[in-house]
């Protein structure tokens, strides 16, 4: 479900264990607003946590699998979704999950 885009680090992590039970290292959480139009990137690196925020430019956010499986992207793709370019293009290699 959508998040509020006003949120910190705390209350996203929160809702990660709320609904992964907790944050698994080497993964990366995203949320999105109610218009899709901005993404909340949490990730935890097994040493420390770090939130980004990005507001999308064109368009709104879609994922290229319509259901709530994880999506594995490679660590150009995820560098990619959170600079704003396109990530779908890109090769998978050395994937990470996105819940």
């Amino acid at each position: 479900e959508p998040i509020d885009m006003r949120v910190g680090m705390d209350t996203a992590l929160a809702r990660v264990v709320q609904v992964f039970g907790a944050a698994r290292p080497h993964h990366a959480y995203l949320f999105t607003n109610k218009r899709s139009t901005r993404i909340k990137v949490l990730v935890y690196d097994g040493f420390g946590i770090w939130l980004a925020s990005r507001r999308l430019n064109k368009g709104s956010f879609t994922w290229t699998d319509s259901g709530h499986l994880p999506v594995a992207l490679n660590t150009d793709q995820l560098q990619a979704l959170v600079t704003g370019l396109p990530w779908q293009t890109l090769m998978h290699n050395h994937q990470i999950t996105v819940v």
